[in-house]
């Protein structure tokens, strides 16, 4: 599902890849009839702040929003867990649902980071999409609302997932 691609693009550490295809992304928003019209609003007002930085002050404000502030942390375990021992296991345990799923995690990024997690829910269908992101709900309404009290632009796509 083409929402589910754009939100993990849309929420991952900014890069000059991004800030390229943002008209793209407008596009997309706009020609795919599955994303509801309130959906559409608030992922346009999303691209359109975006828009209005440079590249770096972008990056800036992705760290200052996601990096610096452990409530905004997408890392998802990190809010069921903090650094307990428990988080590894469930680590582990996501990082073999992928395998044992097809997907093989590449890169730097651990498997609870929400952006992958949108990747690869993007391979689904509805059902199933929302049966998985579903596991995640509370935690992803936590995110949500610490991005609204901080007034932050992400605050709308974690409404969404």
């Amino acid at each position: 599902m083409l929402i589910y691609n754009i939100m993990a693009r849309l929420l991952d550490y900014p890069d000059d890849e991004l800030m390229q295809n943002l008209p793209g992304i407008i596009d997309a928003i706009n020609q795919d009839d599955d994303i509801g019209p309130q959906e559409k609003e608030d992922l346009l007002n999303l691209v359109s702040w975006m828009n209005m930085h440079d590249l770096t002050g972008l990056q800036s404000q992705y760290v200052q929003t996601f990096d610096m502030v452990p409530e905004h942390d997408l890392h998802l375990t990190h809010h069921l867990f903090g650094d307990d021992r428990g988080r590894g296991p469930a680590l582990i345990d996501l990082s073999e649902y992928y395998k044992a799923s097809g997907l093989e995690v590449e890169g730097k990024e651990i498997p609870d980071f929400l952006p992958l997690i949108l990747e690869y829910v993007s391979t689904l269908d509805d059902l199933q999409a929302r049966v998985f992101l579903g596991d995640a709900a509370k935690v992803l309404k936590v995110i949500g609302d610490n991005l609204e009290k901080a007034e932050s632009p992400y605050a709308r796509i974690l409404r969404i997932v």
